[in-house]
């Protein structure tokens, strides 16, 4: 599955903000930044679009920052995708000849296309942040 880099920033960006979430302070992006290691100016990008799509809440000040709009558990991968790559998925074949091969498979296509949709509708933010904090921290020694 092919993900772009800024789909897949924007997720990271959640996921940490998730991680947070109950802490209930915002994250600077600075914090975001350094933690998950997302280029600063792509990730101002990301965080305008996913404000404006109603996904985060910001807070200005000293103790400004980036918070999630709603609790973990109800915002999904998809919700992140279609903030970032739109509501269009292509199933369609590029041939522009339809034959019944090209029908066949565009049938896959499909299905895969479907598959895809509803893994991405049942991840939410909480169930990432889950697997994240049971991974063990890893450490590296000389």
């Amino acid at each position: 599955m092919n993900v772009s880099a800024k789909t897949e920033y924007a997720c990271i960006a959640m996921v940490e903000l998730a991680a947070r979430y109950e802490a209930g302070q915002p994250a600077r992006l600075r914090e975001i930044v350094e933690a998950q290691g997302i280029p600063q100016p792509f990730l101002v990008q990301i965080m305008a679009q996913l404000k404006a799509a109603g996904l985060v809440l910001t807070t200005r000040g000293a103790t400004g920052g980036y918070r999630l709009a709603k609790s973990p558990d109800r915002i999904t991968l998809a919700d992140v995708f279609h903030v970032i790559e739109g509501a269009g998925d292509q199933a369609d074949s590029n041939l522009q000849r339809p034959t019944p091969a090209t029908e066949a498979l565009c049938g896959v296509w499909s299905q895969i296309s479907q598959a895809r949709a509803k893994i991405l509708e049942e991840v939410t933010l909480a169930h990432l942040a889950a697997r994240v904090a049971d991974q063990p921290d890893e450490m590296f020694y000389i």
